[in-house]
């Protein structure tokens, strides 16, 4: 269903815009836009199924991308070991919060509510408040950008492994149901499936492909920041689907105490999963620092309201126990196409933000309604 209003705000704000929403550029710089958001936003979604929240994401990210680029510029460092060093903060910090739910019982909230404002001031003190620049040509590139994509020859390469992949998927999935003996979708029916992500895959490469920056003599292709975007969800959507790990977060989500009755280990799960959440928190604050070239101390701020509404606006409980990765990427797609949309046609900020917020406050409502009208059905 998301897909479907992902659809309709596009073709309504292409109308509106005189066919300027869908141009290769604007949809080249919604992808980008959409990355880092999109790639905390996968994690996040776990944390609220387990029935958890996170409203430090934007500091912590802050924090980090600045400590990184602090490394880099004055301290000299190479980019690769700056942003480990990043990294091991990161986790440091989020198993920190987590620590303080997990095994002291503190609300997430209370603790992310007080790592929002904490983390923000520790970003202001590790580079007393200046700008630090980023020049390293290939951390740069992982921003996107005008280096910072594959070109057309790799990217049509990496269009066609998903769709012989999404087709191996589906025939594998007809053979698993023909030997166990389970009746399959008519063969029309099961091509037709796998034909809307094939030709969803098949129309963003072309839209990157057309997409040509006119003092570049080469398209660009797909962005760096989008790769690593979709490699984050294809991951997690691993962890969920074929680990017990995955199994454990969604289990906690629909009943803890259950849980922990028939011996999941909730506490240490609920730690492995703030660390997840302080790895993608890092990859993140590389990405959004390389595609500013620099790190600074506002860098996240507010962020943690889009993650959170991507989140939702896929399809995530806020009372835990049911969400998707697909879901978030859904969710963040159409708050960035939103805002797009709106900034092609002028409108202001503040009526931006206003609008965002009562979707945000429309797709709550749209989820409890419907659990409610499903768990009456029950």
């Amino acid at each position: 269903m998301m897909g479907a209003v992902l659809v309709a705000i596009a073709l309504v704000f292409n109308v509106l815009s005189d066919g300027l929403f869908l141009s290769p550029e604007n949809l080249y710089n919604i992808a980008q836009q959409t990355a880092v958001v999109g790639i905390v936003a996968t994690v996040v979604v776990l944390v609220i199924v387990a029935r958890h929240i996170d409203l430090s994401v934007g500091s912590v990210m802050g924090f980090v991308g600045v400590l990184i680029a602090t490394l880099m510029y004055t301290g000299g460092w190479h980019w690769v070991p700056a942003s480990l060093a990043g990294l091991a903060v990161a986790i440091a910090v989020s198993m920190y919060q987590g620590a303080l739910t997990a095994m002291l019982g503190v609300p997430s909230f209370v603790v992310t509510l007080g790592g929002l404002m904490s983390f923000r001031g520790a970003a202001f003190l590790v580079a007393d408040g200046k700008t630090q620049p980023v020049n390293d040509a290939l951390f740069q590139r992982l921003g996107g950008g005008y280096d910072g994509s594959i070109g057309v020859g790799p990217s049509w390469m990496l269009a066609g492994v998903i769709v012989l992949v999404l087709m191996w998927i589906t025939w594998a999935r007809r053979r698993a149901r023909t030997a166990y003996e389970v009746p399959n979708n008519p063969l029309w029916l099961d091509a037709l499936i796998v034909l809307v992500p094939v030709v969803i895959v098949l129309g963003f490469v072309a839209a990157m492909n057309t997409y040509q920056i006119p003092s570049k003599d080469t398209p660009q292709g797909i962005p760096i920041p989008v790769l690593i975007w979709g490699a984050v969800a294809v991951v997690l959507s691993f962890i969920v689907r074929r680990t017990r790990f995955g199994r454990y977060i969604f289990a906690m989500g629909g009943n803890p105490e259950a849980a922990a009755l028939v011996g999941i280990p909730v506490r240490r799960v609920t730690l492995m999963l703030f660390a997840l959440l302080g790895v993608l928190i890092t990859i993140a604050a590389i990405v959004s620092i390389a595609r500013l070239n620099a790190g600074t101390n506002s860098l996240g701020t507010g962020m943690e309201l889009f993650v959170i509404a991507a989140a939702v606006i896929g399809g995530t409980a806020l009372a835990g126990g049911s969400g998707s990765i697909l879901g978030s990427v859904l969710g963040a797609l159409i708050m960035q196409s939103i805002d797009s949309g709106m900034l092609l046609l002028d409108v202001s900020i503040g009526v931006r933000y206003v609008v965002i917020g009562q979707v945000l406050i429309a797709a709550v409502v749209f989820d409890v309604l419907y659990r409610r009208a499903t768990g009456d059905a029950a």
